[in-house]
């Protein structure tokens, strides 16, 4: 599957405000939620490396900002290299918001070449709000 024209476009609009002074590798994202608003992000380094944050929790953060709780599709764009899944960090922000069907986009603007999952393929055992409410129920 193609990824979507217009988060394409909302994404490759964000890639130059990527804040990537110490790897170089400047990500964007675009996300829509079920209301069919399409918010973005970018990925924002830190030198204390472990304070940076990827491009596609920072588009899903600002859609939660904005009064969005449900994240239907997600497109990752990448300025160099091959199309790039999210980190584990982000699948699992994904989840949170998105379900099995939510659909993950990635696109190289260098080589032009993409890749689509569901995010059950990419993340397909979660941990998910169903878990802690079967542990709480265990613990009655």
């Amino acid at each position: 599957m193609e990824a979507p024209n217009d988060l394409l476009k909302a994404a490759a609009q964000v890639l130059p405000n990527a804040y990537a002074p110490y790897s170089g590798y400047k990500v964007a994202a675009a996300v829509r939620t079920s209301s069919g608003r399409i918010y973005t992000g970018t990925n924002v380094e830190n030198a204390s490396y472990g304070l940076s944050m990827c491009a596609e929790r920072v588009a899903i953060f600002s859609a939660v900002a904005s009064g969005e709780r449900k994240v239907t599709e997600v497109l990752v764009l990448v300025e160099r290299g091959p199309p790039a899944t999210p980190c584990g960090a982000c699948l699992q922000v994904i989840s949170e918001f998105g379900d099995d069907s939510t659909r993950i986009y990635s696109v190289s603007l260098e080589t032009r070449e993409s890749n689509t999952w569901t995010l059950r393929e990419l993340l397909p055992h979660r941990f998910t709000k169903e878990t802690l409410k079967a542990t709480r129920r265990d613990q009655k």
